[in-house]
């Protein structure tokens, strides 16, 4: 099933989506920007511990 809008933005998705693989997961975005800003919050949150492993 097609998602109605960006998964990032919440834009309305055309012709010219973008399907993005995060986490596993493949997403649909509108443009190149939203795509690039889903990689970038996925990367940064990689980069945290885990809240259970901090003491």
């Amino acid at each position: 099933m097609k998602n109605d809008t960006c998964a990032a933005c919440d834009c309305k998705l055309d012709d010219g989506r973008i399907a993005v693989r995060i986490g596993g997961k493949t997403v649909e975005v509108c443009c190149q920007e939203c795509a690039d800003a889903l990689r970038e919050a996925y990367q940064a949150i990689g980069r945290q511990p885990a809240a259970h492993m901090q003491n």
